[in-house]
């Protein structure tokens, strides 16, 4: 259940709240409305579950629709994807509208504002517009064209709509106010030409209304009663009412505006993510560096983290930018819960166990997770030859008990199996170690060693005679910086986002499903990967590393018996 679905105590719904109350509005109707000129980020997620969360905290309505006014860069796909992401995060729309579909209205209301003598044509050159327009601290001035005659101004539009004049040469303004301290509100352009094909519509239409204008009459079309945008839009909300207050429609909407999700070491405008695609800095839209939802899904995060997160950032008017690892505690906290527990060796390196016969091999049981027997177990290959991590192994004797890694001389117990110790090596003629030789204990499946001495040292293992070959994806940040918003974010990138590693997995993984999560004992939490996987080929993605793994709810008298039940179970 989203937990957006409860009323929480935000300004938006004590607005809401106060609404209702008064009978200003009977029910409540919200919208997510994405332009689709991109793959949408983990900053729409929380837009989205604000919008859908609200309506279903309310039994209200949510509308999915498209902002498509923009043609140059507005695709199908881009609808596809949008459609995915929505439902695969948990939400269901009530309609699907476009923009588009709201061509002819949006003309009509264009020729109202004209009529009324509130828009005229203009053909300034667009850099004389941007010298008209002013600055911060010094207003506009009027556009010689700002004078025209209505009966002139609608012949031109007319003009502009039969595609008679090129693009760039003339526009439709709305005349407000050129001396306003709020740029917005200095003459901003309604319509504008363009010869391009609309993914929708064709080439029905050669002039399309701007974002400005088209999103508060759609809002209003479709019987919204509360807009909710990001805090950039606050200047706009007087332009979305001045439009409103200044056409004939019945609807009067009103938009509320919150802080965007700003998030360390991502960018979160859709036009540098293209731009990271574009340049082949990523493998694309879904590339799981990027923030895209699908980039997120790719990598191995869940709707309900993602969900979780969304909640926990909540909904103010404050900017700010959230750390990274709260995001990354809340997929640990779900795939925690749920994800089976195996072994993989992402850097191997081979051990032989001395005093073991030629060709031994032992089935040995272990749970496939420690806190949820429910889970079953699962028999693992146990060998006189089997791959450990490289990293677990250090060369020179030390007696410094914090290192728990295998030492010559020294014991380490092999996770869930028996206690080993090393007794010599042999390196290649490059002088690295490729081979440790070894000592078991047959009395220490799952106990301590008979002198009793505890041994601290834990490492995991594969069967090097019987395990699946695999390709291991490591993510790290795509950039080196935590606040990589400048222009010159590229350079910022970081080269060391992607390491892949050649190492082995249980042959249990053979059942593994595509896209199932895994936690790779000691390693990290890991999903198969979607585009590389095949029968032939497993690779994996690294969701997120573990740290400080904590288990929720858990009372200690239940965690006590679950344990008494591992060891009873391990021991059969």
């Amino acid at each position: 259940m989203n937990k957006f679905n409860q009323k929480k105590n935000n300004f938006i719904n004590r607005i809401i709240d106060k609404d209702l109350a008064s009978g200003k509005c009977k029910s409540i109707h919200t919208r997510f409305p994405p332009e689709p000129n991109g793959y949408l980020h983990i900053g729409h997620a929380k837009s989205i579950c604000l919008n859908f969360g609200i309506a279903q905290a309310y039994k209200g309505k949510c509308n999915l629709r498209f902002d498509d006014t923009n043609p140059a860069k507005e695709e199908k796909k881009f609808v596809d994807a949008i459609k995915y992401d929505v439902k695969w995060l948990g939400f269901k729309w009530d309609n699907v509208h476009y923009a588009s579909d709201y061509s002819e209205k949006l003309y009509n209301y264009a020729i109202e504002l004209i009529n009324k003598g509130l828009a005229y044509v203009d053909e300034l050159p667009l850099d004389k517009m941007r010298e008209y327009r002013g600055t911060l601290v010094s207003p506009g001035k009027d556009s010689p064209y700002r004078s025209r005659h209505i009966k002139e101004n609608l012949f031109l539009f007319s003009k502009m709509r039969n595609g008679d004049f090129a693009e760039g040469s003339i526009c439709l303004r709305a005349k407000i106010d050129m001396s306003s301290p709020f740029m917005v509100m200095r003459d901003p352009v309604l319509y504008r030409v363009k010869f391009i094909n609309h993914y929708r519509i064709g080439n029905r239409w050669c002039i399309h209304p701007t974002y400005d204008f088209t999103h508060c009459i759609s809002d209003a079309l479709e019987g919204i009663t509360h807009s909710l945008c990001t805090l950039e839009f606050q200047d706009n909300r007087r332009l979305y009412d001045w439009i409103l207050n200044n056409i004939s429609i019945k609807n009067r909407p009103r938009q509320y505006e919150f802080s965007r999700l700003n998030l360390e070491y991502v960018v979160m405008s859709k036009r540098k993510l293209g731009l990271l695609v574009s340049l082949n800095l990523v493998e694309g839209w879904d590339d799981p560096r990027m923030p895209t939802i699908s980039g997120l899904r790719r990598r191995g995060y869940t709707p309900k983290s993602i969900r979780e997160f969304c909640c926990s950032v909540g909904i103010t008017k404050q900017e700010n930018c959230i750390e990274m690892g709260a995001l990354e505690s809340c997929i640990r906290r779900d795939l925690n819960e749920r994800a089976p527990r195996i072994m993989a060796v992402l850097n191997p390196i081979k051990v032989i166990i001395n005093n073991l016969p030629e060709g031994y091999e032992e089935n040995i049981t272990m749970l496939n997770h420690p806190f949820n027997l429910h889970m079953g177990t699962r028999q693992v290959v146990f060998s006189k030859e089997i791959f450990i991590d490289r990293n677990d192994f250090f060369e020179k004797t030390v007696d410094d008990k914090k290192i728990k890694k295998l030492m010559l001389g020294k014991k380490v117990r092999l996770r869930n199996a028996y206690v080993i110790q090393a007794e010599s090596i042999k390196k290649n003629e490059h002088g690295v170690i490729d081979t440790i030789y070894c000592t078991y204990d047959p009395q220490t499946l799952n106990q301590h060693p008979l002198d009793k001495c505890k041994v601290k040292g834990i490492i995991h293992w594969v069967s090097a005679i019987k395990n699946i070959a695999a390709e291991f994806y490591l993510y790290d940040y795509l950039f080196t910086t935590n606040y990589p918003f400048s222009e010159d974010f590229l350079s910022y990138i970081n080269p060391q986002s992607l390491t892949v590693c050649h190492g082995f997995v249980e042959r249990n993984i053979l059942y593994a499903e595509n896209k199932k999560h895994y936690q790779f004992e000691r390693e990290g939490y890991f999903c198969i990967d979607s585009y590389h996987f095949s029968k032939y080929k497993f690779v994996f993605n690294r969701t997120v590393k573990l740290r400080g793994v904590h288990y929720k709810n858990k009372k200690t008298q239940d965690a006590n018996n679950l344990h008494g039940a591992t060891d009873k179970l391990m021991k059969s």
